[in-house]
């Protein structure tokens, strides 16, 4: 049967870390496909560039299972949460951005271990915060919050991102 699960799993190592390195946001339609082998994304189609966002601090990624036994269905709720230090005009633009869009989102965490969310239906920016504190020691920046629904968890990305066929581009 197709569900039945085909591996255990040992106690790991306590040599894992949270949090997240970076994010790469890639333009929905710019990859025109993906080679997936073993559920992990061994190759991208097309010119995609990724749009790399360096982190540092409270921003996370979260996917939520939910199955339905009456209804038949599984699905997987995929929630990314950035905190974006500093206010710039360029970012006011980049915001404006990918709220209009619906990207794919590669994330990178602090194991080094990348995924792809909204893959099949990209990512929405649903909330997105800009804001200057009060006082001297307080935030300025962007509190942006995206959400995807898919069929199945954020595919691994076996590899370095360039070799997979994404071309980086970094931020100024």
């Amino acid at each position: 049967m197709a569900c039945d699960i085909t591996l255990g799993r040992t106690e790991q190592c306590k040599d894992s870390n949270g949090g997240l390195r970076a994010v790469y946001f890639v333009n929905w339609g710019d990859a025109t496909g993906y080679t997936i082998v073993d559920d992990s994304i061994t190759a991208a189609a097309g010119t995609p560039s990724a749009y790399k966002y360096e982190l540092k601090g409270t921003s996370s990624f979260e996917q939520t299972v939910t199955s339905s036994r009456e209804n038949g269905t599984t699905f997987v709720s995929q929630k990314l949460t950035l905190d974006l230090k500093k206010l710039s005009a360029a970012d006011h633009k980049q915001v404006k951005l990918l709220s209009y869009g619906r990207p794919q989102v590669i994330i990178e965490d602090n194991n080094g271990n990348h995924f792809l969310a909204g893959l099949t239906k990209g990512c929405d920016l649903v909330s997105a915060t800009i804001s200057t504190g009060a006082n001297l020691g307080d935030k300025s920046g962007y509190s942006l919050e995206f959400d995807g629904m898919e069929p199945i968890a954020a595919n691994f990305i076996t590899g370095d991102l360039t070799t997979v066929g994404f071309t980086i581009v970094a931020g100024v």
